[in-house]
């Protein structure tokens, strides 16, 4: 049975089935590819019953038996990645090694990382205390899952940013509901299809297909929310799981900035932010969104950026190395693209390569370079998620960096400079979640090291520890194994023993450290 006709079955097993579907696309070439069932909240609501059921078990299963089911799970992608990769393609419009490097390796990675990370993020933590009353006691820190946890996925990266999310969540005994989105949900089907072959019990995963009121519904439902997207979703979504009090952990939008200092190795910034400012059309939260170049180097780096763009390749894509370039998945992204280089060109800034939609069949934009860019423009403070590169001039480091500064996002960032010292005094000024020195979003294969960001651009971090405990719950234990009868505090008062709790505070508490004494 296939991915599309197994849903079908699932929502008749649920009692819905009104009929209601919805159309994928393909962006490369405009052609209708599948219709989904349209989920409502009554049928979100049933697949959330069946996962609470099928919960209870996964969670009192071993490490070690969840990590084999992603163990061969990852065997599964690795065997059937053209598969994969193909479905990604056709419903993204994105290049074959856009889908492969991120959507099929990154994800293939990250099956093997949590299976091995999951036993020591999650274990049992001992806590020493410094509290005189607490003193003799056994404190410990535990983990548990949460139960039903939905991960609401995005549309650029339907792989690795929605099924990637319930990775940790499965390892750490949740179940998981899936809602891809509408645009882009065949993959999240056929990873389920990946993860019943890896003997995942029934109903400890499942995809909930559809459109906003199905991702409403699961806001509802579920335990606990992760969702990848834009900060105007996440705030919808913020403020709905505010009624029920259900955590969530949100990574939204970006503006990320690159800095050239004057001594950086430009042939290498200039080929990063090619690559991270055009890789998959430029729709990633993490892209090279605004670079700022200081005065001396300014008119090389430009050039440089121009000659590499100018020599990108952009269609349908094919095979391996067909071409650079795919197309913008989501059809208004045209106008945000559209209209953030209208406003930059009206106000002063000079197009130097692209700045147009290509003529179809499929949806495609010009990779765009744009200088003479300032901050009164939509381009230099708005997330424009399309292949553009505004470049800006600047006098130093230091406009630099508060120019960097001056935006509501704070996801990713990155500084090159001839001396990394000096770039990483840099990135340590910066605001963002992460910053990369001579290099840039790089840090996010580093799955060790935590991913979030401020402002705008977020509450919680993917991966590392924290990525994976968010799925949990803390409880705090303390355990008191030898005691006397009656401790100093219980009833009855008596003088004798308030006036010893009131001596042991006045000894503990009144004097200052000496160390700290003459510090004004």
């Amino acid at each position: 049975m296939s991915t599309v006709e197994q849903q079908s079955a699932d929502i008749s097993r649920n009692g819905g089935g009104d009929g209601r579907t919805f159309a994928v696309d393909n962006p490369a070439t405009g052609e209708t590819i599948a219709h989904l069932p349209d989920m409502d909240a009554e049928q979100v609501h049933a697949l959330v019953a069946r996962a609470r059921a099928a919960q209870k078990a996964w969670g009192e299963a071993s490490f070690d038996d969840r990590a084999a089911v992603m163990y061969r799970a990852r065997k599964w992608m690795t065997d059937n990645r053209e598969r994969i990769a193909k479905t990604v393609m056709d419903e993204t419009g994105k290049t074959r090694e856009d889908a492969f490097i991120a959507d099929v390796f990154t994800t293939a990675d990250a099956l093997g990382f949590w299976a091995k990370k999951a036993p020591s993020y999650l274990a049992d933590e001992r806590v020493r205390t410094h509290a005189v009353l607490a003193f003799g006691r056994k404190l410990i820190l535990r983990y548990r899952p949460y139960g039903v946890v939905g991960v609401i996925g995005p549309w650029n990266y339907p792989i690795a940013n929605c099924f990637g999310d319930a990775v940790p969540a499965l390892m750490a005994g949740n179940a998981v509901i899936l809602k891809p989105s509408e645009v882009t949900p065949l993959s999240s089907l056929l990873v389920l299809e990946g993860m019943r072959a890896a003997g995942l019990p029934d109903d400890v995963m499942q995809v909930a297909t559809g459109t906003g009121e199905t991702g409403a519904a699961l806001v509802d439902g579920a335990d606990m929310i992760m969702f990848t997207g834009s900060t105007r979703t996440g705030k919808k979504i913020m403020a709905r799981a505010a009624e029920t009090l259900t955590p969530v952990s949100l990574e939204l939008g970006g503006k990320d900035p690159m800095i050239v200092l004057r001594d950086a190795d430009l042939e290498r910034a200039a080929n990063t932010a090619v690559y991270w400012g055009m890789a998959n059309g430029g729709q990633i939260c993490m892209s090279v969104e605004r670079i700022y170049v200081e005065e001396p180097v300014y008119d090389e780096f430009v050039q440089k950026v121009v000659d590499k763009t100018r020599q990108l390749r952009q269609g349908k894509p094919g095979g391996a190395a067909s071409v650079e370039l795919g197309a913008v998945t989501f059809a208004p992204q045209v106008e945000i693209i559209e209209r953030h280089i209208r406003d930059a060109v009206d106000k002063g800034a000079d197009v130097l390569t692209g700045g147009k939609a290509s003529n179809g069949p499929g949806r495609f934009f010009e990779p765009t370079v744009l200088t003479n860019v300032d901050h009164s423009m939509e381009i230099m403070t708005e997330e424009t998620f399309g292949p553009t590169l505004p470049i800006m001039k600047v006098r130093d480091a230091d406009e630099a960096v508060q120019l960097a500064n001056d935006t509501r996002y704070g996801l990713n960032s990155s500084v090159f400079a001839g001396d990394p010292d000096e770039g990483e005094r840099v990135a340590r000024r910066l605001t963002a979640g992460s910053a990369c020195v001579n290099d840039a979003v790089i840090n996010y294969a580093a799955t060790e090291l935590p991913f979030g960001g401020s402002g705008e651009s977020g509450i919680g971090v993917r991966h590392g520890p924290g990525g994976i405990q968010k799925y949990c719950q803390v409880q705090a234990l303390a355990v008191t194994r030898f005691a006397t009868k009656r401790e100093l505090y219980h009833f009855p008062y008596t003088k004798t023993r308030s006036g010893l709790l009131e001596r042991m505070s006045v000894l503990l508490y009144g004097r200052v450290p000496r160390k700290y004494r003459n510090r004004r």
